[in-house]
């Protein structure tokens, strides 16, 4: 069944009708109206009994006319009657016949009464009212979901804000067919079903607050669902499926609202306008510290090839250095070993010539204490004779006669003992010019000048 056009409220209501618009009522409706069920139109009546009088009429008129006349002026009287009554009693039987018969829609059913009382229900397909007061007086549609729009308006909130409307859709289907035209009726139905979601939209509306009203679109209405099933299940209707596909709010509220919803696009816009910003400088600072990342491995790179420089000639220089120290080291050593050699043979040298020293020390102590000797006897030859001058023992001091006759006396003395005194130096001096040159101990004072000492003994 299709959903009247327009937001305006639905309404449901049943139509009279032959049962050639039957189908057509039921899937479209009535002028915006929902149909689910529709009256056929009874159509049967007695009109076929008076051709069955007709015919009996007929015949009985034949039978007279047989008996009354008889021969063949009856006869041909009787046979036409005869034939005339018995095609009307057939068309009377054809047109009954046809007149019982019932084609049911899929989908609907209809409901059975006799005398007016509901005897059961058909179901779809064909049937045969044989009993003239058997009639079908309403055919519903049971396997429909029919949609139906009913919204609410001035609902008040829980702070008592009138929203402007509040737009609820279902579904229902009619599952009992006798219970729903016996109890209620489409009709009343309509009245019953839109008071009933008018009281499920203001409680929900209740609970909520105005500034959250547009939480209501899309949201979970089970509840208001079960409730309503409980109310119209008596009637034979079960409700399919419900939503709230739309809430309006008063248009001073919705004025500010709007400007709520304004300055929160502004607030997502600039937030959205941040975050680029943001992002293009990280972006940028990235770019930087990429920038960065690249200059400073470029100088890692100098300054390792830097290093490796200046490692080179690190290691160049101490490899020279070091050719440098073990050339001085080698000269060193081998000026070492040359002092050493020299110095050992000087050693030995000096060692023979201790030696030899040794063997001619008592010959020269023996040469040395005859010159000696010799220079003491010329010296004692000519040493001077000593003058005494007596004096007391008391006294400290020399008499003045006795330094008188000294300081005479020592002029003389010294004039006549010179001349020998020169020759006995003289003498000496030779004596110490001939025999090397000597220390305290009486040992030569070189080892060079004792060797030429001792070849010029050996030459002499």
């Amino acid at each position: 069944m299709s959903q009247p056009t327009g937001r305006g409220n639905s309404t449901i209501k049943e139509s009279l009708a032959s049962w050639g618009d039957i189908a057509r009522l039921l899937r479209g409706g009535d002028q915006g109206s929902l149909v689910p069920v529709v009256i056929p139109r009874d159509s049967r009546g007695l009109k076929w009994m008076t051709l069955v009088w007709v015919g009996l009429y007929l015949i009985l008129l034949a039978l007279v006319a047989v008996l009354a006349t008889g021969g063949l002026v009856g006869t041909a009287i009787a046979v036409p009657a005869l034939l005339l009554g018995v095609a009307s009693i057939a068309l009377a039987l054809l047109w009954w016949w046809r007149s019982s018969i019932v084609e049911i829609e899929q989908g609907t059913t209809g409901v059975l009464t006799k005398f007016g009382a509901i005897v059961s229900e058909l179901g779809p397909g064909r049937h045969y009212l044989w009993h003239p007061w058997t009639r079908v007086d309403f055919v519903v549609d049971t396997s429909t979901e029919i949609p139906y729009n009913a919204p609410v308006l001035a609902c008040p909130t829980k702070e008592n804000v009138p929203l402007k409307s509040i737009e609820f859709f279902l579904k229902f289907r009619i599952t009992n067919a006798v219970a729903f035209v016996r109890t209620i009726g489409a009709s009343n139905f309509d009245l019953v079903l839109s008071n009933a979601v008018q009281d499920a939209i203001r409680q929900r509306s209740r609970q909520v607050q105005t500034e959250n009203a547009y939480d209501l679109r899309g949201s979970d209405v089970a509840d208001m669902q079960e409730l309503l099933n409980r109310q119209l299940s008596r009637y034979g209707v079960q409700i399919m499926g419900c939503n709230i596909p739309d809430v309006q709010l008063p248009n001073q509220y919705q004025q500010h609202l709007s400007t709520r919803e304004r300055v929160a696009k502004e607030l997502v816009a600039y937030e959205q306008e941040w975050e680029l910003t943001r992002k293009r400088r990280i972006d940028t600072l990235l770019m930087d510290i990429e920038r960065s990342k690249k200059t400073r491995d470029a100088k890692i790179v100098e300054v390792n090839a830097a290093l490796n420089r200046a490692r080179q000639d690190v290691a160049q220089m101490l490899e020279e250095q070091e050719t440098e120290a073990q050339r001085v080291r080698y000269e060193i050593e081998t000026r070492g070993r040359t002092n050493l050699v020299a110095a050992t043979h000087e050693a030995t040298a000096q060692r023979r010539l201790a030696t030899a020293y040794r063997d001619n020390r008592a010959m020269l102590r023996y040469e040395l204490a005859r010159r000696r000797l010799d220079v003491g006897a010329k010296l004692a030859e000519r040493a001077p004779k000593p003058v005494v001058v007596r004096t007391d023992s008391g006294s400290g001091d020399a008499s003045a006669l006795s330094t008188l006759l000294l300081a005479q006396l020592l002029p003389g003395i010294t004039e006549q003992r010179r001349p020998r005194g020169l020759g006995g130096l003289s003498a000496n001096r030779t004596a110490e010019a001939d025999t090397p040159q000597q220390t305290q101990e009486g040992a030569p004072a070189s080892v060079a000048q004792y060797q030429q000492w001792l070849r010029e003994q050996r030459d002499s």
